[in-house]
């Protein structure tokens, strides 16, 4: 199985881009969406921004993830 997790561009130099979530950064990169600016939306997948998407898809995914972590936490204790 395959995830793609949505990540804002926070920065770009070339064809890399610096992007964050949950507060963390990471290097991403733009080889597949060349078109991608800073503030963009991507979804990220092994280092690769795959697409861009909009601002409400990525929140209601990040929301939906925190839901899954939050359930999979209160399992573990």
């Amino acid at each position: 199985m395959c995830l793609a997790i949505p990540v804002q561009i926070i920065s770009i130099n070339d064809t890399e881009a610096d992007v964050k979530v949950g507060g963390i950064t990471k290097k991403a990169s733009l080889w597949l969406t060349p078109q991608a600016k800073v503030g963009d939306y991507v979804l990220l997948h092994a280092g690769y921004a795959i697409s861009i998407i909009d601002e409400a898809e990525a929140e209601e995914t990040l929301s939906i993830f925190r839901e899954m972590a939050e359930k999979m936490e209160d399992q573990w204790q």
